[in-house]
């Protein structure tokens, strides 16, 4: 299943990409997003853990203002 990382304040979106059986890694440092498929994060700083020039190989999701049920939608969508 698909590695995700996601902001540590997102509890909520972890524990549910957690039950529909994603690989959830809480991102800490910019690393922890570097081998991600895909990662989440809440947007209200654009450059909060100073990963505007970090690669990675997946896309990144803003979850400001969706629930976790749209998150994990828009991660489903974006692994397809």
């Amino acid at each position: 299943m698909a590695k995700v990382g996601v902001e540590q304040s997102l509890t909520n979106i972890q524990e549910a990409l957690r039950e529909k059986g994603y690989d959830v890694v809480e991102l800490k440092q910019e690393s922890d997003a570097q081998n991600c498929d895909c990662c989440v994060v809440t947007g209200l700083d654009s450059n909060v853990m100073g990963m505007s020039d970090t690669s990675t190989k997946g896309s990144v999701i803003d979850a400001n203002g969706m629930s976790a049920d749209e998150v994990c939608r828009q991660v489903e969508s974006r692994l397809q």
